[in-house]
């Protein structure tokens, strides 16, 4: 399809031929009506930049035309600065499954968050196979990919980008590639508990991460952030490619070297806490972090008050159990977590519901309170209860916030 153009609704003065992006749309609505309802579009690399934007604004506008109030998603192949207008995700493309193909997808994936948008991810185990894709590189590639916007697992050879695949004795069809995995690195049980860990971790951080989203839609700063976005003045933190931020609170750095025993991990100025044995650190300083094949290191800010959920299977799930509240002590520190509905359209208007977590260090107290923007009413105003962890000690309490205010005191 040649020079794409217009609007939908199309605009005074557009007219629908074969270039306008109305009736093209209208070929994907009976895809629609059978319960498709995302798209993928991929190629698109001999469009121009205007036509590459054009047809990203489709999949968004089109979307809206035939299922009103349902946010739509698109995952892209390419890439324009002006995309996430549109809400359009994008991945890095056809990569190659090597070491040095990680590593490299950490500092691609700061700037495609500066620059173009904050959802981005790579695939998982990189696309095409090399004799480089064993086991230990796709778990490491799997926890990176937990902590990015899109988190996905592609590739050729599919059995390979699936968990289980690698606790099977074939590779399965080879889908034309021939530098292949030696065929020892096949059943190999340790892979797909380290996946679930991951994969569960990314769902049960996901009031988190949705916080994250919505701070994206608010103020535009990514998911994924480079350390000098919160420590401009810090020269070592500036310097810093192969680690990130997970939003405001939590530092993440990727394992990327084959048969790594240990990660050295600069930690900006502060306090930081391990994520998994909440080790204490004070920061300004590189730590050496042991590492076996489960271990990504993550930390955590002193002050950081961090929602963590129960394991669900998808999103939707419905789950009985608590939100637990994880508070790192050792400074005082706010979060407010961001809630919707999850489908509509109706956050552009400001409705959802703002819960302000507020920590007092000195006087270990905890306030939970509404805090909607001015001008607006949180949607929910409905009692629940919360299990509150005080790390590093792990003490926990229950708490029942009343959709106004509670306070939890240690």
């Amino acid at each position: 399809m040649p020079n794409i153009v217009g609007n939908i609704p199309p605009g005074p003065g557009e007219t629908l031929d074969q270039n306008h992006i109305l009736p093209y749309w209208k070929r994907h609505e009976p895809l629609i009506k059978v319960g498709v309802d995302a798209f993928w579009p991929d190629e698109g690399d001999r469009f121009s930049i205007y036509e590459r934007m054009t047809r990203v604004q489709m999949y968004y506008q089109g979307h809206l035309m035939t299922t009103p109030n349902v946010r739509p998603w698109t995952l892209n192949r390419n890439g324009v600065i002006g995309m996430a207008k549109w809400g359009a995700w994008m991945w890095s493309g056809d990569t190659q499954s090597r070491w040095n193909t990680l590593r490299d997808q950490i500092w691609i994936g700061l700037n495609t968050g500066l620059s173009i948008t904050p959802y981005w991810g790579s695939d998982t185990g990189g696309f095409y196979t090399t004799s480089e894709l064993t086991g230990e590189l796709y778990a490491r590639w799997f926890q990176f990919s937990a902590f990015n916007g899109s988190f996905r697992s592609h590739g050729r050879i599919w059995r390979l980008r699936t968990p289980w695949g690698w606790g099977l004795g074939e590779m399965g069809f080879l889908e034309g590639q021939k530098d292949l995995p030696a065929q020892k690195e096949m059943n190999n049980p340790a892979i797909e508990p380290i996946a679930k860990k991951y994969a569960e971790l990314r769902y049960q951080l996901m009031p988190y991460t949705y916080t994250l989203a919505r701070e994206a839609y608010d103020t535009g700063m990514p998911l994924m952030r480079a350390l000098w976005l919160h420590y401009p003045g810090d020269k070592q933190a500036v310097g810093q490619s192969q680690e990130y931020l997970w939003g405001r609170n939590m530092l993440i750095a990727p394992v990327y070297e084959k048969g790594a025993k240990s990660r050295d991990v600069y930690l900006p100025a502060g306090t930081w806490f391990d994520w998994w044995d909440n080790s204490r650190h004070t920061g300004g300083t590189t730590v050496t972090r042991k590492v076996d094949l489960a271990t990504m290191p993550i930390y955590v800010r002193a002050g950081s008050i961090i929602p963590f959920d129960p394991v669900r299977q998808f999103l939707a799930q419905p789950v009985t159990e608590p939100t637990t509240l994880k508070v790192y002590s050792g400074a005082n520190g706010e979060f407010t977590m961001y809630e919707d509905d999850g489908i509509s359209q109706t956050y552009m208007e400001n409705k959802g519901t703002w819960t302000k977590l507020s920590w007092d260090d000195g006087a270990k107290k905890l306030t939970i309170s509404a805090a909607p923007p001015a001008g607006v009413t949180n949607e929910s105003t409905a009692p629940r209860e919360f299990q509150v962890e005080m790390l590093p000690a792990r003490t926990v309490k229950t708490v029942t916030y009343n959709g106004r205010q509670a306070e939890l005191t240690y």
